[in-house]
């Protein structure tokens, strides 16, 4: 009931798990057309992710985790050139584009957000000198739950720049200008709930000229048996393949796909995930606590909400939480919280709950404190008087008011 971590990754949905069992029995059972049946779901799932994201089926591969996915593209943009990437990008975003720039790739130029951990388009226009080729940008920010204004970002870079998204922290939780990016790549473990080994990616047709087939191999072209290599490659994102794809697992991510499509869609859900979010947020304030970014518009914010406790240990609080049963994700000195659509108003009760029994209990220690020192000092104050009356008094520096207290965090 306490999930509040599908930033993290989401418990795997019904329909995806059975999916994936079905698909596993097919796999399992290898009789007359069933390996065929099993090859055509990989297929399905590429239609329900084009009809997702509003694409061409031959613009969607299935690779097989964001990372991998990332990597891929990595390889396929050749320098020169340079690609600008936000210094507090997750790592699966900064590493590919590094561990490429010395092997044929464009030049990476880490740009740092300006005291955020997002690039504006008033950041990137600054930015934007002519050997600048491509911009690769989280579509939210793991960490804050900022969503990246895609779209302005794309209208300052231009047709002849690219816009490059690691789209898994957004995509299936809110509404997303997706048709901004160029290319587009997403796991589906988290918010679309469909576990790991299949994840998105999407290039679309206006910038596919611009990508080599870097790590595309013997599933990427067109003839893969022939005899002799390399032969042309297959059209669309295909041709970026190394290998086939997991086929139970992108069942599962094609069935997770469907039903968020049968349900409305991030239209729906989002607003659902943002007010659970807006209520979490809310009763940590009361409690006492600060929440990172906490001027970000209603729809400048995702399913991702961040906060800390002034004066309380965030390794206990998090420990706490848990105790409780709220589970969390921390990051530093910040709690991480991340709902879904179908987190309960009971999940709210149960974190609002653990964070007044953890700020009354530290009260009650500082309290018990504050009166053992006061009744300490007045014993010894006491003391001294009886056996030196000509003592002239001084001001005793014990008194609770005049010091400021070592809050407990245990």
């Amino acid at each position: 009931m306490g999930y509040l971590d599908y930033a993290r990754v989401g418990p795997l949905a019904p329909v995806a798990a059975a999916a994936f069992a079905d698909a596993t029995a097919l796999a399992g059972r290898a009789g007359p057309g069933d390996l065929d049946r099993l090859f055509a779901l990989s297929d399905a799932a590429r239609g329900s992710a084009a009809r997702f994201l509003e694409a061409r089926p031959h613009e969607i591969a299935l690779s097989p985790s964001t990372s991998n996915g990332l990597f891929t593209v990595a390889a396929a943009l050749r320098g020169p050139g340079t690609v600008l990437v936000p210094r507090y990008e997750f790592p699966a975003n900064v590493y590919p584009w590094i561990r490429f720039a010395g092997r044929g790739g464009p030049d990476v130029r880490l740009v740092d957000p300006d005291g955020h951990r997002h690039i504006s388009p008033d950041l990137l226009r600054r930015h934007l000198t002519p050997e600048v080729t491509a911009l690769t940008v989280s579509a939210v920010d793991s960490l804050t739950g900022h969503v990246a204004p895609l779209a302005a970002l794309k209208e300052i870079l231009g047709p002849d720049r690219l816009l490059i998204v690691d789209g898994i922290q957004g995509l299936g939780a809110v509404p997303l200008e997706a048709d901004a990016a160029d290319i587009l790549v997403s796991g589906g473990q988290k918010w679309l709930r469909s576990g790991w080994g299949a994840a998105l990616l999407l290039i679309r047709d206006r910038c596919a000229e611009r990508l080599a087939p870097g790590i595309g191999g013997w599933a990427g072209v067109t003839e893969p048996f022939a005899t002799r290599h390399p032969a042309p490659p297959l059209p669309g994102a295909a041709a970026h393949l190394a290998t086939n794809p997991d086929f139970p697992a992108a069942a599962a991510l094609g069935a997770a796909i469907d039903e968020l499509l049968d349900r409305g869609g991030p239209a729906a859900m989002g607003p659902r995930i943002r007010a659970t979010l807006a209520e979490l947020l809310d009763r940590a304030r009361r409690a006492g606590a600060e929440v990172l970014l906490d001027g970000l518009g209603e729809r400048e914010r995702a399913g991702i909400g961040t906060f800390r406790l002034p004066g309380h240990d965030p390794v206990t609080v998090h420990h706490a939480l848990g105790a409780a049963g709220v589970i969390t994700t921390r990051r530093g000195e910040w709690i991480r919280l991340s709902p879904h659509a179908s987190t309960s108003a009971a999940a709210t009760d149960l974190f609002a709950e653990a964070l007044h029994t953890l700020t009354h209990r530290a009260s009650r220690i500082l309290t018990s404190h504050i009166r053992t020192s006061s009744n300490t000092s007045t014993s010894s104050d006491t003391s001294t008087s009886a056996s030196n009356t000509s003592a002239s008094p001084s001001p005793s520096t014990d008194n609770p008011r005049t010091q400021e207290p070592t809050c407990p965090t245990t």
